[in-house]
Order: C-alpha cells, then structure tokens, then sequence
C-alpha cells in the first residue's frame, strides 16, 4: 500500500509538473525554430535575429511555465502572481529558471488562494478592486524578493550539481544507462516527473551554452516502444496482432507513447526489450554526438526531426533505428519463445489506465469492434452499474431525440446485470462496455464518456433515420422497475439539500458529503456512503458537461430507504478523474420514483448555457427554478 501511495504522488507530482509545461510548448517550439535558424551555428546564421534567443529562454519561457503553474492553483490571480515571483528566481539567476519557476508559480498561487480565502466575505462593499490589486501586488513583491535572495541561488546550485553529474556519465560512457530508469518509468508513467522535472531544465541550459542537448532524446525516443509493437505485429495472435500496426503508426508518428504500454502489460517480459532498445539507442547518439536544440513534445519522429540541428540528422535518425532494431530483437525472441493464450489487449488496456489513475486518449483504439448494426432496431437499452443514474439520464437524452426524429423505438435504462435479452443496441460507459459485451455478445454496443452531450446520439439517430422506414407511431417510453409515470414528489428535492459555493479538496470528500447530506435527510443508511466511493470507483460518475452524479452500487440499492437528491454547486470545480466538475447531483434512487426528475436534470444539463447559469445561482431558489426548467434554454 505504501509503494502504491508514493507512485501515485509521485504520478500526480509529474503531472502537475507536465500540465505547466505542456501548454506552452509551442513558445517552446518557437523558441526552438528560432535558435535552430539563426544563431551562429544555425541553418541561415544572423546576428541581429539570434538576439532572440536568450530573452526567450531567459524570461519569456520561465514567465510562462511561472504563470501557468499559478493559474493551475488559483486561477488569473494565481497566474498573475505566479508570473510575478517566477521573475525573482529569473533575475537571481544566471542559467534559464524551469526549475524555479515550477517552485515560485504553483508557490505564488498558493499565497494568494490563501489569502483570498481568509479575507472572504470581510472586504467593505466598493473596496474589493483596491483590495485584490494591492494584495497581489505586495504578496507578489515580497515572494519575488524571496525568489530572489533565496529560491533562485537554491536552485542555481542544484541545476549545477545535476549537471555535473550528467557530464560526468556522458565523460565516463554511463549515459545510456538512464534507460533502466527511465523506460520503467515511461510505463508506470511516472516519466513526468523525471522529463520536466530534470531533463528538460537542465537541457534547456545545454542549448543555451553548446547548441544541443543529447538529454531531450532519452524519453522522446520512439524507437523503443516501435520495435515492440512490431514484434506483435509479426509475431503475436489475436487482437494484440491485429491491433499493433495502427497502434505503431500513432506512436511513431502520432507521438503517443503510452499507446504501447499496454503491450508491455500483457508480457511485463518485454519491459526488457524497452530498456535494452533505450540503451542501444543512448550510446547511438553518444557515439554519432545526436541531440536536439528544442524540447521534442509529443515524441514522435517528426517532432525529433524539426527539433535536429543541422549537423545532427544522421546521429538521431541512427538512433532511433539502433533503438527499433534492438527492441524488435529482444520483444521477437520473448514472444515467440513464450507461451500462453493470445493476449487481452482490451483487458491490458483497462490495467494501463487503473495505472495512470485517469482515462487514456487511446485506449479506445486497443478495443475490438462493437458488432454489427441490427435491422429494424425497437429497442434500445442504457446500461451502467446500477441502473440508477448515469444510464437513466442518458436514456432520457436519447429518448427525447428518438422522439424529436419521429421514431417508434423503446429506450430504456437499466443495470448491466438486468440486460434484456432483447435489447438491440446496448449504451454504456466505455469502462462497462466489456461487462455488457459478456452478458449480451449479440447486441450492437456503443461507448460513450459524455452522458450529457455525446456525439454517439446523433451518430445513432442518423442512422436509425436512414435504416427506419416504418410509420411514425408514438414513442413507447419505459424505464426500468417503472410501472406506471410517477409524479414528481417535492420531497425528493428540498431547499435545504441544495448546497451553493462548495469546495472540495477531491472527489472522495465531495462524495462523502453528498452522502453525508442523503444520510441525513432520511433517504439512505449509513453504508451508502461507501456504496458511492465504490461506484465511482468502478466507474467514473462524472456525466460531461461539468456534471457527476455519484450513488450507490447496485447491492447499495437495499440501502435506499426512498428516493431523492442534494445539489453541490462548486463554482471552483473539483477533480474527477482529470474532469472538472462544478455540479454534483447526489442521487438515491428507489422504484424508480426518481426518474422523472432525473430526466429532467439531464435535458437541463445537456445545454451548457443551463450549467453556466447554475453555477452562478446565488440562492438555492434559483438553482432549484433552473433544474425545473425555469429560465434554462430550450
């Protein structure tokens, strides 16, 4: 458990890290073009252009990592002050402050949340401007003075010592053996904290001084992760052997590392392929003098090749290929000499992001088809867990389209568990849909990660218009365990479970006062609270468009003593799984007494005009009005 928390601080510690950095990239980029073009060394050296350089690197790139990083913390104001002590570490020093200002930004922001906290609802109506703008600035001041006279000499000395260090292994031969670090790393995706927390800091300094730096190539290295997806494409079975070509193209030339991590997953063996093929492709560019002049993000060849300086093309380019021969060498021989069924990609790509701790942007393209599209569709089914939530408000959304579009289909909602035989067409949470696959193989599944505003629905609608040519008749609505329409009850929504400007330090703690609320209005017993923690869990409650509703499991449902909901409204947002989340509905839901005003919530929710105006209602009155659809766009 302990190894467990530090990977994942130390996961969260470079992300944090990567989310300054990565949104600037592109001054990065620039900065890059610019020293490659004109600098004395450069492709078409000028004198008076090549006076670019060093501001950028100097200030314009610190004030953007400084600033970024306050707005992370708190928002313009922790921008703004962030920016104004990354300067501090910048002028105390004489080397480019990444590191300092990855200190001072975050820092800066903290200060001033902090202080805005404390003086909340005490500044005199007509002051608040003189207020904000003064405490900024002194709060800024004083934490660039310390910057200055403390911070910047700190880190000057430690960037100094990491040099060193690098120089030392690149003088004695040791360099490539960063990749037994490295490598691992990469896949446990810790990488983060090691690329922008040391590699690109002190390589940003080697450009300055000799032009280059060999240190951006040891994660950006796409040679690695290529050879062990090739070795699946000759040499695998099933849909890991069919998957593997695309999934290389993406990586080689798209970028996206992680896209090969789930490979290493199934055979945790190739981690071997990855280091060796790291290794060989470090020594390559030690021995040919590789390197690249600006940071190569998202790793892919072409970004290695824009970043290659001019004398440098063949010592990276043989690199990365010494890189793909070696891993494809080594990955071959595992494959080929180990035994075992064909490899699970889908269930290796579920297990790469439980490591991650969020959704990945290409897990999607490791699963296997969704079936073929039925014929004359009459029934289609929402599922999720419990069948309490997110498959009824997304069964309401595409209910209302059905309707709109004049089709006579069935849309229902239920458990996963209670999957109909008969359904047709099964929509899930991509997290559910290999759960929905084992109960009904036979239906065509769709996945979707927006409940609220999914581009599947009108996907859907388009072609049950096309296949659809019987008489318009009316919609047949049913919902699960509903027997007859049920009247919205006012007790399933009371004033005093609407909570207004909430904060939240994460996801657990808003769940448990969500429960906590339902607890205390008499809807559920004790145990439902960690009913909630477990769903959300499993999956993900967050709906899209700034939405979660977190409830009980399926067996949770015992515990529902009747229905109804409590409103957080969290102007500030919290963290759900990498989403913001600014309204969480907390739901009990019992016989399906709820559903009615669970459709609307959603049909409210799917406009983000609507979320805007919730967000900013300032009585519970009026966020209760809205969700009635007083007010809301149509």
């Amino acid at each position: 458990m302990a190894q467990s928390n530090i990977k994942v601080a130390v996961q969260k510690f470079g992300n944090f890290l990567s989310s300054m950095v990565m949104p600037n990239i592109g001054a990065f980029i620039a900065w890059g073009l610019i020293t490659a073009l004109f600098i004395e060394k450069g492709f078409f050296p000028n004198e008076s252009l090549a006076k670019l350089v060093d501001p950028m690197v100097t200030y314009l790139l610190p004030l953007l990592i400084g600033y970024t990083g306050g707005k992370l913390v708190h928002e313009q104001r922790g921008g703004v002050v962030g920016a104004i002590a990354t300067m501090g570490v910048i002028v105390g020093s004489d080397i480019p402050m990444f590191l300092g200002a990855m200190i001072m930004g975050p820092l800066g922001g903290y200060v001033i949340k902090k202080f805005d906290r404390a003086i909340e609802g005490k500044v005199k109506t007509g002051f608040e401007m003189l207020v904000n703008n003064f405490s900024a600035g002194i709060l800024g001041g004083i934490l660039a003075i310390l910057a200055f006279l403390g911070v910047g000499p700190a880190v000057d000395t430690f960037t100094g010592w990491l040099m060193v260090g690098v120089d030392w292994m690149v003088a004695h031969g040791l360099l490539p053996l960063t990749s037994i670090l490295i490598e691992p790393a990469k896949v446990l995706f810790l990488n983060n904290a090691i690329n922008h927390g040391i590699l690109s800091p002190i390589g940003a300094e080697q450009i300055r001084t000799d032009g280059q730096s060999i240190l951006l190539l040891l994660e950006a290295n796409p040679g690695p992760g290529l050879g062990i997806l090739l070795a699946y494409a000759f040499f695998s079975r099933g849909s890991a052997k069919q998957s593997a070509p695309g999934a290389a193209i993406i990586h080689f030339f798209g970028g996206i590392h992680e896209i090969y991590f789930p490979y290493i997953l199934m055979r945790p063996l190739l981690i071997v392929a990855a280091i060796l093929g790291g290794m060989s492709g470090v020594f390559t560019f030690v021995l040919l003098g590789g390197g690249l002049q600006a940071i190569a993000s998202p790793g892919s060849i072409l970004a290695i090749l824009a970043a290659t300086p001019g004398g440098a093309y063949m010592a990276n380019i043989a690199g990365v290929l010494v890189a793909t021969i070696v891993s494809f060498a080594v990955a071959s021989l595992i494959l080929k000499t180990g035994k075992g069924k064909a490899e699970d990609i889908e269930e290796a790509s579920k297990k790469m992001q439980e490591m991650k701790g969020k959704k990945s942007s290409v897990a999607s393209t490791l699963t296997t088809n969704q079936g073929n599209m039925p014929n004359n569709v009459q029934k289609i089914v929402f599922a999720c867990d419990a069948g309490m939530g997110s498959s009824a408000m997304g069964a309401s959304l595409l209910r209302k389209k059905v309707k709109e579009a004049g089709l006579s289909i069935s849309v229902t909602n239920t458990a996963i568990s209670n999957l109909p035989s008969d359904a047709q067409i099964v929509i899930t949470q991509e997290e559910l849909t290999p759960r929905a696959q084992n109960k009904l193989p036979d239906a065509y599944h769709i996945s979707v990660d927006n409940f609220l505003s999914s581009s599947e629905y009108d996907k859907l609608i388009d072609k049950l218009k096309n296949d659809h040519d019987i008489p318009t008749e009316e919609l047949v609505e049913e919902v699960e365990e509903e027997s007859a329409p049920v009247e919205q009850d006012d007790s399933l929504l009371r004033k005093e479970n609407v909570f207004l400007n909430q904060e939240f330090a994460n996801k657990e703690e808003a769940i448990r006062f969500a429960g906590r609320v339902l607890v205390d209005s008499g809807y559920v017993e004790e145990s439902y609270i960690e009913a909630m923690i477990e769903r959300d869990n499993m999956t993900s409650t967050f709906m899209g468009n700034d939405v979660a509703i977190p409830h009980g499991t399926e067996e949770a449902k015992k515990a529902v003593i009747k229905s109804g909901f409590t409103v957080l409204q969290v102007p500030q947002g919290v963290d759900f799984d990498g989403e913001k989340v600014r309204l969480i509905f907390g739901i009990a839901g019992k016989d399906g007494t709820h559903l009615e005003i669970l459709s609307g919530i959603a049909v409210t929710c799917s406009d983000m005009a609507n979320i805007e105006k919730m967000v900013k209602a300032e009585t519970a009155e009026e966020l209760m009005e809205l969700l009635n659809g007083e007010g809301t766009s149509s």
